[in-house]
């Protein structure tokens, strides 16, 4: 699921996300690797932007791109480019799921495949995001993080993660009748907790083997082997497994809870 500013009045203090305590570093071996991969892959997957954004066009006009101000390392914001999935003229709840009619024909497609997220190994390649980490997070949620959450903030936000995995939108369905406002109530509660307990689990021992397989399950995701989503997790209850999924098949991670998403986010 994903979380959508839908004509809503920007946040103007960056300083009310600022994470406490030290950030996550990135470390030489990490940097070199996304440099290295973000810069292949948008050599080898500039046909896929070209086309998919003709597809864009056609089916829902222009924009192409969706930019959204984020919140980056040590608690700094950048603005995000996506490909759009989403029409622009219509409002709604500021938390998207799965078949929610603001989500165009082609949109479907490049949120089931992650593939509108391709335009987000640009941050990685200039240094604003890493391969892997915690999704980057809208300022005017960030700001509305309670302060035992704020602590992933200080990271660098990743193309994808072990959340970003785990909590996705397609099995994450907010509680039934729910208006905008408490969908968002619903995100912030019981859903950031889980989130951010599955980026610490990464965050705090990020090594390259961790890197890397995380890399490889995404991989297996795009291309539709491996669906590690669960259904949410009610509040309170026991947190999400330490260990990381399995890249051999379609899998699952226990006590996980599939991710909302900030609009086209």
């Amino acid at each position: 699921m994903q979380m959508r500013s839908a004509r809503r009045p920007a946040a103007t203090n960056p300083e009310a996300a600022a994470p406490p305590g030290p950030a996550f570093p990135v470390g030489t071996t990490r940097r070199l690797l996304d440099v290295v991969v973000s810069a292949l892959l948008l050599v080898l997957a500039s046909p896929v932007l070209l086309v998919v954004a003709v597809l864009i066009a056609v089916d829902d006009g222009l924009p192409v791109l969706y930019r959204q101000v984020r919140v980056g390392e040590r608690g700094d914001t950048f603005r995000l480019l996506k490909l759009r999935s989403m029409r622009t003229e219509q409002e709604g709840a500021a938390v998207t799921a799965e078949g929610d009619p603001r989500i165009t024909r082609v949109g479907k497609v490049l949120r089931r495949t992650a593939l509108d997220e391709l335009p987000q190994l640009w941050h990685v390649l200039c240094g604003q995001m890493t391969l892997v980490g915690p999704r980057p997070e809208s300022l005017a949620l960030a700001q509305r993080y309670a302060p035992a959450h704020r602590r992933v903030l200080a990271a660098r936000p990743g193309l994808t993660g072990p959340a970003q995995l785990r909590f996705r939108e397609r099995s994450a369905v907010p509680p039934s009748g729910a208006d905008a406002v408490g969908v968002e109530e619903w995100y912030l509660r019981v859903l950031v907790p889980q989130r951010v307990r599955a980026d610490l689990e990464y965050l705090e021992h990020p090594t390259l083997r961790a890197t890397l397989r995380w890399l490889a399950v995404t991989a297996l995701f795009v291309v539709g082997l491996v669906d590690v989503q669960e259904p949410p997790t009610p509040a309170g209850a026991a947190g999400s497994s330490a260990a990381g999924p399995s890249a051999g098949g379609r899998g699952t991670v226990r006590g996980a809870v599939p991710a909302q998403r900030t609009p086209e986010g």
